[in-house]
Protein backbone atom coordinates (compact mmCIF):
# COMPACT_ATOMS: atom_id res chain seq x y z
CA UNK A 1 0.00 0.00 0.00
CA UNK A 2 2.57 2.21 0.89
CA UNK A 3 4.32 1.63 -2.53
CA UNK A 4 1.01 2.39 -4.12
CA UNK A 5 0.78 5.71 -2.30
CA UNK A 6 4.60 6.73 -3.00
CA UNK A 7 3.63 5.70 -7.20
CA UNK A 8 0.36 7.72 -6.84
CA UNK A 9 2.99 10.68 -5.52
CA UNK A 10 5.42 10.50 -8.27
CA UNK A 11 2.81 10.71 -11.02
CA UNK A 12 1.61 14.31 -10.57
CA UNK A 13 3.57 17.29 -10.13
CA UNK A 14 1.11 18.31 -7.01
CA UNK A 15 -0.64 15.19 -5.32
CA UNK A 16 -2.56 17.28 -3.25
CA UNK A 17 -4.10 19.49 -5.57
CA UNK A 18 -7.11 17.74 -7.99
CA UNK A 19 -6.14 19.57 -10.91
CA UNK A 20 -2.54 19.16 -11.16
CA UNK A 21 -0.45 18.24 -14.56
CA UNK A 22 0.82 14.45 -14.92
CA UNK A 23 4.39 14.70 -14.20
CA UNK A 24 7.20 12.86 -16.46
CA UNK A 25 9.12 9.80 -15.57
CA UNK A 26 13.11 9.78 -16.45
CA UNK A 27 15.63 7.42 -15.07
CA UNK A 28 18.37 8.48 -12.57
CA UNK A 29 21.05 8.46 -15.60
CA UNK A 30 18.91 10.82 -17.63
CA UNK A 31 18.69 13.07 -15.03
CA UNK A 32 21.66 13.21 -13.78
CA UNK A 33 23.59 13.99 -17.21
CA UNK A 34 20.71 16.51 -17.91
CA UNK A 35 21.63 18.36 -15.14
CA UNK A 36 25.27 18.04 -15.71
CA UNK A 37 24.96 19.17 -19.34
CA UNK A 38 22.66 21.75 -19.23
CA UNK A 39 24.92 23.04 -15.79
CA UNK A 40 28.00 23.32 -18.12
CA UNK A 41 26.26 24.67 -20.91
CA UNK A 42 24.73 27.71 -18.95
CA UNK A 43 28.33 28.03 -17.25
CA UNK A 44 29.87 28.37 -20.37
CA UNK A 45 27.38 31.26 -21.59
CA UNK A 46 27.95 33.45 -18.60
CA UNK A 47 31.77 32.92 -18.38
CA UNK A 48 32.00 33.52 -22.03
CA UNK A 49 29.69 36.74 -22.23
CA UNK A 50 31.38 37.85 -18.94
CA UNK A 51 34.37 38.52 -20.92
CA UNK A 52 33.33 40.33 -23.24
CA UNK A 53 31.28 42.68 -20.77
CA UNK A 54 34.45 43.07 -18.66
CA UNK A 55 36.43 43.67 -21.89
CA UNK A 56 34.43 46.63 -23.43
CA UNK A 57 33.44 47.77 -19.97
CA UNK A 58 37.40 48.31 -18.69
CA UNK A 59 38.83 48.86 -21.25
CA UNK A 60 37.96 52.99 -22.26
CA UNK A 61 39.41 52.34 -26.27
CA UNK A 62 36.99 50.14 -26.71
CA UNK A 63 34.33 52.23 -25.97
CA UNK A 64 33.14 52.83 -29.14
CA UNK A 65 29.44 52.44 -30.68
CA UNK A 66 30.08 49.69 -32.33
CA UNK A 67 31.50 47.60 -29.36
CA UNK A 68 28.60 49.34 -27.25
CA UNK A 69 25.95 47.80 -29.30
CA UNK A 70 27.95 43.96 -28.58
CA UNK A 71 28.28 44.86 -24.88
CA UNK A 72 24.77 45.18 -24.95
CA UNK A 73 24.22 41.87 -27.09
CA UNK A 74 26.49 40.14 -24.72
CA UNK A 75 24.19 41.71 -21.25
CA UNK A 76 21.17 39.55 -23.08
CA UNK A 77 23.49 36.30 -23.98
CA UNK A 78 24.47 36.99 -19.95
CA UNK A 79 20.76 37.11 -19.37
CA UNK A 80 20.02 34.19 -20.91
CA UNK A 81 22.69 31.97 -19.14
CA UNK A 82 22.63 33.20 -15.83
CA UNK A 83 18.73 33.05 -15.57
CA UNK A 84 17.08 31.76 -18.41
CA UNK A 85 19.06 28.35 -19.33
CA UNK A 86 18.74 27.49 -15.64
CA UNK A 87 15.25 27.66 -15.06
CA UNK A 88 14.13 25.82 -17.88
CA UNK A 89 16.49 23.08 -17.55
CA UNK A 90 14.99 23.19 -14.07
CA UNK A 91 11.37 22.89 -15.96
CA UNK A 92 12.64 20.26 -18.63
CA UNK A 93 13.82 18.09 -16.38
CA UNK A 94 11.68 17.74 -13.65
CA UNK A 95 9.02 18.32 -16.20
CA UNK A 96 7.04 20.80 -13.90
CA UNK A 97 6.81 23.71 -12.72
CA UNK A 98 7.47 24.03 -8.70
CA UNK A 99 7.39 27.94 -8.79
CA UNK A 100 3.72 29.03 -9.01
CA UNK A 101 2.37 31.19 -11.62
CA UNK A 102 3.90 34.53 -10.56
CA UNK A 103 7.12 33.17 -11.38
CA UNK A 104 6.10 31.90 -14.20
CA UNK A 105 5.18 35.15 -15.78
CA UNK A 106 8.17 37.08 -14.95
CA UNK A 107 10.29 34.02 -16.36
CA UNK A 108 8.44 34.16 -19.71
CA UNK A 109 8.98 37.84 -19.65
CA UNK A 110 12.35 37.72 -19.04
CA UNK A 111 12.95 35.34 -21.59
CA UNK A 112 11.31 36.80 -24.27
CA UNK A 113 13.14 39.95 -23.55
CA UNK A 114 16.04 38.21 -23.66
CA UNK A 115 15.37 36.87 -27.42
CA UNK A 116 13.79 40.06 -28.60
CA UNK A 117 16.73 42.52 -27.39
CA UNK A 118 19.29 39.96 -28.96
CA UNK A 119 17.05 40.60 -32.58
CA UNK A 120 17.32 44.37 -31.24
CA UNK A 121 20.87 44.81 -31.30
CA UNK A 122 21.32 42.81 -34.54
CA UNK A 123 19.85 45.79 -36.05
CA UNK A 124 21.58 47.70 -34.55
CA UNK A 125 24.68 46.08 -35.93
CA UNK A 126 22.84 46.13 -39.14
CA UNK A 127 22.53 50.04 -39.11
CA UNK A 128 26.05 50.14 -37.51
CA UNK A 129 27.90 48.92 -40.12
CA UNK A 130 25.51 49.98 -43.05
CA UNK A 131 26.48 53.48 -41.94
CA UNK A 132 30.57 52.37 -41.17
CA UNK A 133 30.48 50.97 -44.77
CA UNK A 134 28.45 52.87 -47.34
CA UNK A 135 28.33 56.08 -46.04
CA UNK A 136 32.07 56.34 -44.31
CA UNK A 137 32.39 59.81 -43.96
CA UNK A 138 28.90 60.73 -42.66
CA UNK A 139 29.45 58.18 -39.83
CA UNK A 140 31.34 60.05 -37.16
CA UNK A 141 28.11 62.45 -37.35
CA UNK A 142 25.35 59.72 -37.73
CA UNK A 143 26.79 57.09 -35.19
CA UNK A 144 27.76 58.92 -31.87
CA UNK A 145 28.47 57.54 -29.02
CA UNK A 146 25.45 59.20 -27.63
CA UNK A 147 22.92 58.53 -29.94
CA UNK A 148 24.02 54.46 -29.70
CA UNK A 149 23.45 54.62 -25.27
CA UNK A 150 19.97 56.06 -26.52
CA UNK A 151 19.49 53.19 -29.29
CA UNK A 152 20.35 50.78 -26.72
CA UNK A 153 18.10 51.76 -23.90
CA UNK A 154 15.20 52.32 -26.48
CA UNK A 155 16.22 49.06 -27.19
CA UNK A 156 15.51 47.13 -23.59
CA UNK A 157 12.81 49.35 -22.95
CA UNK A 158 10.61 48.73 -25.69
CA UNK A 159 11.19 44.85 -25.80
CA UNK A 160 10.67 44.88 -21.90
CA UNK A 161 7.08 46.70 -22.87
CA UNK A 162 6.56 44.56 -25.73
CA UNK A 163 7.00 41.19 -23.79
CA UNK A 164 4.88 42.15 -20.33
CA UNK A 165 2.21 42.96 -23.07
CA UNK A 166 2.67 39.89 -24.71
CA UNK A 167 2.65 37.97 -21.51
CA UNK A 168 -0.38 39.94 -20.03
CA UNK A 169 -2.18 38.98 -23.39
CA UNK A 170 -1.66 35.40 -23.51
CA UNK A 171 -2.98 34.96 -19.87
CA UNK A 172 -6.34 36.71 -20.55
CA UNK A 173 -6.87 34.69 -23.38
CA UNK A 174 -5.72 31.71 -21.78
CA UNK A 175 -7.94 32.54 -18.54
CA UNK A 176 -10.93 33.53 -21.14
CA UNK A 177 -10.50 30.59 -23.58
CA UNK A 178 -8.97 27.99 -21.91
CA UNK A 179 -10.49 26.09 -18.71
CA UNK A 180 -8.64 22.58 -18.84
CA UNK A 181 -5.07 23.61 -18.18
CA UNK A 182 -3.56 21.83 -15.42
CA UNK A 183 -1.16 23.27 -12.32
CA UNK A 184 2.04 22.69 -12.69
CA UNK A 185 3.06 23.84 -16.52
CA UNK A 186 4.34 26.95 -17.56
CA UNK A 187 3.59 27.88 -21.41
CA UNK A 188 1.91 30.57 -22.37
CA UNK A 189 -1.22 30.62 -25.12
CA UNK A 190 -1.82 33.72 -27.22
CA UNK A 191 -4.74 34.42 -29.46
CA UNK A 192 -4.34 35.14 -33.18
CA UNK A 193 -4.19 38.71 -32.96
CA UNK A 194 -0.60 38.42 -30.97
CA UNK A 195 0.55 35.88 -33.40
CA UNK A 196 -0.01 38.33 -36.21
CA UNK A 197 1.35 41.25 -34.08
CA UNK A 198 4.54 38.91 -33.03
CA UNK A 199 5.08 37.73 -36.20
CA UNK A 200 5.31 41.36 -37.60
CA UNK A 201 7.68 42.87 -34.89
CA UNK A 202 10.04 40.13 -33.78
CA UNK A 203 9.99 38.04 -37.30
CA UNK A 204 9.10 40.14 -40.38
CA UNK A 205 9.99 43.68 -39.64
CA UNK A 206 14.31 42.93 -38.60
CA UNK A 207 14.29 40.20 -40.83
CA UNK A 208 13.78 42.51 -43.50
CA UNK A 209 15.91 45.42 -42.50
CA UNK A 210 18.69 43.05 -41.59
CA UNK A 211 18.75 41.29 -44.80
CA UNK A 212 18.46 44.54 -46.88
CA UNK A 213 21.12 46.13 -45.25
CA UNK A 214 23.68 43.36 -45.27
CA UNK A 215 22.81 42.63 -49.15
CA UNK A 216 23.64 46.42 -49.84
CA UNK A 217 27.00 46.41 -47.16
CA UNK A 218 28.59 43.46 -49.29
CA UNK A 219 27.64 44.81 -51.96
CA UNK A 220 29.82 47.75 -51.64
CA UNK A 221 31.93 46.13 -49.69
CA UNK A 222 32.98 44.09 -52.68
CA UNK A 223 33.00 47.35 -54.55
CA UNK A 224 35.79 48.79 -52.03
CA UNK A 225 38.00 45.58 -52.41
CA UNK A 226 37.85 46.08 -56.40
CA UNK A 227 39.24 49.44 -56.37
CA UNK A 228 41.72 48.86 -53.55
CA UNK A 229 43.20 45.77 -55.74
CA UNK A 230 43.47 47.59 -58.97
CA UNK A 231 45.35 50.94 -56.52
CA UNK A 232 47.90 47.79 -55.46
CA UNK A 233 48.19 46.01 -58.87
CA UNK A 234 48.55 49.59 -60.51
CA UNK A 235 51.52 50.12 -57.75
CA UNK A 236 49.90 52.98 -56.35
CA UNK A 237 50.28 53.54 -52.02
CA UNK A 238 47.01 52.63 -50.14
CA UNK A 239 45.57 55.52 -48.19
CA UNK A 240 44.10 55.54 -44.44
CA UNK A 241 41.11 56.31 -46.04
CA UNK A 242 41.36 52.80 -48.05
CA UNK A 243 42.63 50.60 -45.41
CA UNK A 244 40.53 52.19 -42.90
CA UNK A 245 37.43 51.29 -45.90
CA UNK A 246 38.94 47.53 -45.42
CA UNK A 247 38.77 47.59 -41.78
CA UNK A 248 35.37 48.40 -41.68
CA UNK A 249 34.42 46.01 -44.27
CA UNK A 250 36.09 43.35 -41.89
CA UNK A 251 33.94 44.48 -39.30
CA UNK A 252 30.75 43.99 -41.48
CA UNK A 253 31.83 40.49 -42.69
CA UNK A 254 32.50 39.24 -38.81
CA UNK A 255 28.96 41.06 -37.24
CA UNK A 256 27.26 39.35 -40.55
CA UNK A 257 28.48 36.23 -39.22
CA UNK A 258 27.08 36.60 -35.97
CA UNK A 259 23.51 37.78 -37.40
CA UNK A 260 23.56 34.46 -39.71
CA UNK A 261 24.08 32.03 -36.51
CA UNK A 262 21.33 33.87 -34.81
CA UNK A 263 19.14 33.75 -37.87
CA UNK A 264 19.81 30.16 -38.52
CA UNK A 265 18.59 29.35 -35.22
CA UNK A 266 15.52 31.89 -35.15
CA UNK A 267 13.80 31.78 -38.53
CA UNK A 268 13.18 27.68 -38.24
CA UNK A 269 12.05 28.63 -34.57
CA UNK A 270 9.86 31.14 -36.03
CA UNK A 271 8.53 29.49 -38.61
CA UNK A 272 7.67 26.21 -36.87
CA UNK A 273 6.07 28.24 -33.65
CA UNK A 274 3.48 29.58 -36.27
CA UNK A 275 2.46 26.49 -38.46
CA UNK A 276 1.93 24.17 -35.54
CA UNK A 277 1.52 25.20 -32.29
CA UNK A 278 1.39 27.90 -29.87
CA UNK A 279 2.29 26.18 -26.97
CA UNK A 280 5.64 26.43 -26.52
CA UNK A 281 6.71 23.64 -24.47
CA UNK A 282 6.17 21.30 -27.23
CA UNK A 283 9.40 18.81 -27.73
CA UNK A 284 10.00 20.09 -30.91
CA UNK A 285 9.74 23.87 -30.05
CA UNK A 286 11.28 22.95 -26.64
CA UNK A 287 14.22 21.62 -29.00
CA UNK A 288 14.37 24.89 -31.04
CA UNK A 289 14.25 27.39 -28.22
CA UNK A 290 17.36 25.60 -26.74
CA UNK A 291 19.07 26.21 -29.83
CA UNK A 292 18.68 29.94 -29.32
CA UNK A 293 19.47 30.12 -26.02
CA UNK A 294 22.87 27.98 -27.66
CA UNK A 295 23.15 30.65 -29.65
CA UNK A 296 24.22 32.62 -26.98
CA UNK A 297 27.55 30.93 -25.79
CA UNK A 298 28.51 31.16 -29.49
CA UNK A 299 28.64 34.51 -29.92
CA UNK A 300 31.58 35.33 -27.51
CA UNK A 301 33.74 31.98 -29.75
CA UNK A 302 33.09 34.48 -33.06
CA UNK A 303 35.00 37.35 -31.03
CA UNK A 304 37.53 35.11 -30.26
CA UNK A 305 38.14 33.87 -33.75
CA UNK A 306 37.81 37.01 -35.45
CA UNK A 307 38.84 39.96 -33.19
CA UNK A 308 42.21 40.46 -32.29
CA UNK A 309 41.24 43.16 -29.41
CA UNK A 310 39.08 40.59 -27.79
CA UNK A 311 41.86 37.95 -27.51
CA UNK A 312 44.33 40.73 -26.07
CA UNK A 313 41.92 41.71 -23.31
CA UNK A 314 40.72 38.33 -22.20
CA UNK A 315 44.31 37.76 -21.60
CA UNK A 316 44.43 40.69 -19.89
CA UNK A 317 41.83 39.76 -17.84
CA UNK A 318 42.50 36.08 -16.74
CA UNK A 319 46.25 37.09 -15.91
CA UNK A 320 44.73 39.88 -13.42
CA UNK A 321 46.59 42.58 -15.19
CA UNK A 322 43.21 44.70 -15.52
CA UNK A 323 43.91 45.00 -11.43
CA UNK A 324 47.12 46.85 -11.97
CA UNK A 325 46.48 51.04 -11.96
CA UNK A 326 45.44 52.71 -14.60
CA UNK A 327 44.81 49.39 -16.82
CA UNK A 328 41.49 50.94 -18.33
CA UNK A 329 43.29 52.96 -19.92
CA UNK A 330 45.88 50.69 -22.07
CA UNK A 331 45.16 50.95 -25.53
CA UNK A 332 44.24 47.75 -26.48
CA UNK A 333 43.76 48.72 -30.25
CA UNK A 334 47.52 49.85 -30.53
CA UNK A 335 48.76 46.42 -29.32
CA UNK A 336 46.84 44.86 -32.18
CA UNK A 337 49.03 46.81 -35.12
Amino acid sequence: MAYETEDHENLYCFPAINSSCIKGKRSIYEYNFMYVFFSLLSAWTVFLNLLVIISISHFKKLHTPTNLIILSLAVADLLVGLIVMPVDAIKLIETCWYFGDTLCDLFLIIMGLALSTSICNLVLIAVDRYVAVCHPLLYPQKITTTRTLISICLCWFFSFAYNTAYVISGRYFESSQRTDTCYGKCYLIIGFSWIVVDLFFSFLFPLTVIITLYLRIFYVAHQQVKVINSMMKGGKCLKEGSMRRKSESKAALTLGIIVTAYLTCYIPFYILSLTSSTIISSATMTFLIWTLYANSGINPVVYALFYRWFKISVKHILTLKILKPASSHLDILLQIM
